[in-house]
């Protein structure tokens, strides 16, 4: 799974941000921002669509999120600077694209953060107290907004800690799950069941896939920082895929042993599926695990709240989206009004659909974005101008834009439903921009 990097050093980019991040930092703070709250939430959703065999769905989503990341990792190279996929789309399709390509990443960052505070409403909260999922997800979201404006002052020793940390708890999993099996419980023979009494073997890997692929996600926003790393071309790929291999792995594993200790339809019954793999080993308090769980799903919610935020801000600042959402808090500096208006959607949504549908609508938009993305490396393939970069094998793109489009025709109607009414928003604000533009360069 890696391309070919020419050998001459890139050239000094000039003055800009500060180049601090190494390869062992940079693959921390990839794998702080892929290995987390997803897994914690959506494994039972997986094995309600694919069966027993959750390890095959997980697995597949890991293959087809690495033929993308060759995709980022040659752009990442190749133009490392803060903008990520919007970038990249405008400057292969144009200001268009790009600003679908934001608004989809937006809009995906507003959908999990609503998607995380019904995960945290769920049965690891269960654990400590019972409460109304309304109420759960408002104080859930205001106590995050309050935090985000407050300011988040982070460094990436504290990403590693916070990687540390809930790693631990999935290992902890794993290592449960092992001892269950070694003392002679679970059942091994449901690890290559495929399928439900609904659905074949088939449509139900690509359904368990479409929820997998959510743990996966997360990689694309390290596009960001690829300007504030040392020698990008030789540090990102690297990090990126070592990243992406560990999560991986930990999430098979995980998978492997959800499936041997806990029965299936237990398993896809439950909110805090983890849960139920350390109730059935026993000899670890699940208050504590639940714990584990809970700072998980918060410190991602947190994570991607504080994008999506930066995100409407930076947006508005050019004109993309309302200039009421520049607006900043005096002295703190943090952009009160985004925080305000991104934490009222995710609320919104919390209140409409479950944790499986955020997830799918999430995993759709995101599948626009990362379209564009891999099309747009066969696209900028013209520019003879770039410094010295990471280059995917050509087939990768292609598999990556193929899979994509796989992976859509397996969402839910419903899902659909949800996808296109965002889509057609942001077509409408993208025209609309687009308008602006044109009278601005009058």
């Amino acid at each position: 799974m890696s391309g070919r990097a020419t050998t001459t050093p890139a050239p000094d980019q000039g003055a800009g941000l500060k180049k601090t991040l190494t390869t062992p930092l940079l693959y921390f703070f990839i794998l702080g921002d892929v290995l987390g709250a997803g897994v914690y939430v959506l494994v039972g959703q997986v094995a309600a669509k694919s069966g027993g065999a959750v390890w095959v769905p997980l697995v597949l989503a890991l293959l087809l999120s690495l033929l993308t990341a060759a995709s980022y990792a040659e752009l990442a190279t190749k133009y490392p600077r803060a903008g990520g996929a919007s970038h990249y789309a405008t400057l292969a399709y144009g200001p268009f694209a790009g600003f679908l390509a934001g608004f989809c990443m937006l809009a995906a960052g507003i959908v999990s953060v609503a998607a995380l505070a019904r995960g945290f409403a769920g049965e690891y909260l269960g654990a400590f107290v019972s409460l109304p999922v309304v109420l759960v997800a408002a104080v859930f979201l205001c106590a995050l907004a309050l935090l985000n404006a407050r300011g988040i002052s982070e460094s990436t020793r504290a990403n590693v800690a916070a990687t540390l940390v809930e790693v631990g708890g999935l290992l902890l999993v794993i290592g449960l799950g092992a001892w269950l099996f070694l003392r002679g419980d679970g059942d091994a023979g449901r690890l290559v069941h495929l399928g439900t009494a609904d659905s074949g073997a088939v449509a139900g890997v690509l359904a368990g896939t479409v929820l997998a692929y959510y743990s996966f996600v997360g990689f694309e926003t390290s596009v960001n920082v690829a300007e504030e790393t040392r020698d990008p071309r030789r540090s990102y790929p690297r990090a990126l895929f070592g990243a992406l291999v560990t999560a991986g792995a930990v999430y098979a594993l995980v998978g492997i042993v959800a499936s041997v200790a806990v029965p299936t339809d237990t398993l896809a019954g439950s909110s805090g599926p983890l849960l139920e793999v350390v109730r059935e080993a026993g000899g670890v308090p699940p208050k504590l695990f639940s714990a584990i769980a809970l700072v998980a799903v918060a410190n991602g919610a947190l994570l991607t709240g504080i994008m999506s935020s930066r995100l409407a801000y930076g947006m508005a600042r050019d004109g993309l989206l309302p200039h009421v959402l520049t607006r900043v808090l005096p002295g703190r500096g943090t952009p009160w009004a985004s925080i305000a208006a991104t934490t009222v959607l995710s609320f919104l949504l919390a209140l409409t659909g479950d944790v499986e549908t955020l997830a799918s609508t999430l995993v759709l938009l995101l599948l626009v974005v990362f379209f564009l993305v891999n099309t747009a490396v066969l696209v900028l393939r013209r520019d003879r101008d770039a410094p010295p970069h990471f280059r995917a094998y050509t087939v990768l793109p292609v598999l990556g834009a193929l899979s994509c489009v796989v992976l859509a025709t397996q969402v839910e109607a419903a899902v659909w439903v949800r996808g296109l009414i965002v889509l057609a928003v942001g077509v409408v604000l993208g025209a609309v921009a687009a308008v602006h533009r044109r009278k601005a360069a009058r």
